[in-house]
């Protein structure tokens, strides 16, 4: 034994009620579970007094876009300051790998554009040392993580490697290759296979995404590579032709769990979540909505209105460098066009959008856009672009996008058939951080909104995301799991005001939330955090191979 967590209210992971437990640990596994008061333990083990913590396994995070990030972050903050001890990345079809030197620039500008990911970050931090996915994964594993890490292999990169990025339907030869190179990424450790369908998804230079120009029948062929590998979860972000009935059909006949994005709430549409998981639990196969347990908040610029990338006109905005694009909102025959289908498709949004931060507006800092425009004598359409060029666009609009149903919110969370996850961490860094949904969650809705119980709240962020995405020995407190472990105080647990720091490479900001009450953390054994603090230079995360 070289470690005794002692006087623990232990709560496992499984949903069953806590207990006062020591656990005990020998390398990097759970020797034995036992109640308090054990035999002594022989000298040189260390011993933890847990008394008024509870202990959990590791929190699970299913759907973050690390996959850049990691190549020059490997503490893979801010998730690891939250009880997160393992991530899952290359969500949504996307991801870094496989990438022909040639197509690198369209990668970066694709999460620029969809991820919301600084362009200089990712020039300067990116070590382009792969070309394959299962040099990718390779160069994973050598590098330090303070966290378990997990990929999908993401559909856009794999048709840009097999196709060349050409917009059309991929021939029998080009299926026939992606699912060759599935294959081999399912065979070195990939987690599934990602794609999406999302209309707002608008990568490089404005164009839709590569995996956009996929027809169902492609995803139903790479769909069948995890039911013959008998491995693999199916990560779907909906959009046309890819939706509940087909994500059941596609479960059913090739064996595999699928899980897509995004089921969220909304003021202007109350119900819909509901009904759609009480739709979808009705049909066959193991399929997850994904919800998340934070509102949907992003601070934009007009520099980056990922957003808006919907709306016909916007696709022209995101097609231009950056530093281009105040050109077209001066262009007055551009916003003639853009101004109706833009405020028809915010009509539900604009009392939800206001200024954040700003240089030179001040006096507009908090109130609704549609109001501060009727005051003015404008629209919010116009207004917002006018805010933006008084300020060299770097004015931010706070944008309650959705998710803000808060009573419907906390029912789905309620709700076993749907899966938690969403936290996004890892993408639109300067936008939004909800990579600290697992202590938003034990805070906000277990301990003050009392919307479920915590033994069901750790489930969700353990226990649940194990069975779902078959993430062996990990996600419960047992005898044989990997000691990936957190001790919190359930009075304190949560999070702190979110922060803007300046921290990534080529000098690019992003946004930040600590954490209250997460006192301890190990992974695979080896402490990392430690009495509220990070154990400087711990590293001791593995790659997860599905």
């Amino acid at each position: 034994m070289d470690l005794l967590l002692r006087n623990a209210a232990l709560v496992d992971g499984t949903g069953e009620p806590a207990r006062p437990a020591d656990v005990a640990v020998t390398g990097d596994r759970i020797t034995a579970v036992g109640p308090p008061g054990g035999p002594t333990p022989a000298r040189g083990t260390e011993v933890v007094d847990l008394d008024g913590l509870v202990l959990a396994p590791g929190f699970i995070d299913i759907h973050t876009h690390y996959d850049a990030q990691i190549l020059w972050d490997g503490d893979l903050t801010p998730s690891n300051w939250h009880g997160v001890t393992s991530v899952v990345m290359g969500n949504c079809g996307f991801g870094v790998a496989p990438t022909r030197p040639e197509h690198r620039d369209i990668i970066v500008r694709t999460l620029e554009n969809v991820e919301g990911m600084s362009t200089d970050a990712l020039d300067a931090g990116i070590d382009w040392c792969f070309e394959t996915f299962p040099e990718y994964l390779a160069a994973l594993e050598r590098r330090a993580k303070r966290l378990n890490v997990g990929a999908f292999l993401g559909h856009t990169p794999l048709r840009l490697f097999v196709t060349g990025g050409e917009e059309r339907a991929a021939t029998r030869a080009e299926v026939a290759e992606m699912q060759r190179l599935l294959r081999e990424a399912l065979d070195v450790g990939a987690v599934g296979f990602s794609t999406s369908r999302q209309p707002a998804h608008q990568g490089a230079y404005g164009r839709p995404v590569p995996s956009r120009f996929a027809e169902v029948d492609e995803v139903d062929a790479l769909a069948s590579v995890l039911g013959e590998a008998g491995k693999g979860v199916l990560q779907v972000s909906i959009g046309p032709g890819l939706f509940i009935d087909q994500f059941s059909d596609l479960a059913v006949r090739h064996g595999i769990p699928v899980t897509w994005t995004a089921l969220v709430t909304r003021t202007d549409k109350p119900g819909a979540a509901r009904r759609t998981v009480e739709r979808a639990a009705a049909l066959p196969g193991e399929v997850y909505p994904q919800i998340a347990c934070r509102p949907i908040v992003f601070q934009i610029t007009m520099a980056d209105p990922v957003p808006l990338a919907a709306v016909d006109e916007w696709k022209e905005v995101l097609a231009l460098p950056r530093e281009e694009r105040a050109s077209l909102y001066r262009d007055f025959a551009w916003r003639d066009r853009a101004r109706p289908t833009t405020l028809a498709a915010w009509e539900k949004r604009w009392p939800k959008v206001q200024v954040e931060e700003t240089g030179v507006h001040a006096d507009a800092v908090g109130i609704p856009l549609d109001e501060l425009a009727r005051d003015r004598g404008t629209n919010p359409f116009d207004l917002m672009l006018d805010l933006a060029l008084g300020d060299e666009t770097v004015t931010r609009f706070r944008v309650v996008l959705e998710n803000d149903a808060d009573d419907e919110t906390g029912e789905l969370l309620a709700d076993t058939r749907t899966l938690l996850g969403l936290s996004d961490a890892g993408a639109h860094a300067d936008q939004l951080c909800d990579a600290c949904y697992s202590t938003h969650l034990l805070g906000h809705w277990v301990r003050d909104r009392k919307a479920l119980g915590l033994e069901k709240a750790v489930w969700r962020l353990t226990g649940h995301p194990h069975k779902a995405f078959r993430i062996a020995d990990r996600g419960l407190v047992r005898e044989g799991f990997f000691a990936d472990l957190v001790a919190f105080d359930p009075a304190t647990v949560g999070t702190t005001p979110v922060e803007r720091v300046r921290d990534q490479p080529g000098g690019a900001d992003r946004l930040i939330v600590r954490s209250t009450g997460v006192e301890h953390v190990w992974v695979n054994g080896v402490a990392t955090r430690f009495a509220g603090a990070d154990v400087p230079g711990a590293a001791a995360g593995r790659l997860l191979r599905g």
